[in-house]
């Protein structure tokens, strides 16, 4: 199985790649972050297979 973070600032976007990845048997999205600071407090809880990150966030960028 395939444990995915979507990191976006955008819920439109987080939306629309949560529904896509849930509609695959072997991802799961274990979680959503609206900026790249959540993003690495999450990931370091999570513990995700895959990270996917918008690069322009507030707070952290996806570069950062």
């Amino acid at each position: 199985m395939i444990r995915v973070l979507i990191a976006d600032d955008q819920a439109i976007a987080r939306q629309g790649l949560h529904i896509i990845l849930s509609a695959e048997n072997d991802i799961e999205v274990v979680g959503q972050a609206h900026d790249g600071q959540e993003a690495v407090d999450m990931t370091a809880k999570l513990k995700p297979s895959l990270v996917l990150m918008d690069l322009k966030m507030p707070r952290l960028t996806g570069v950062q």
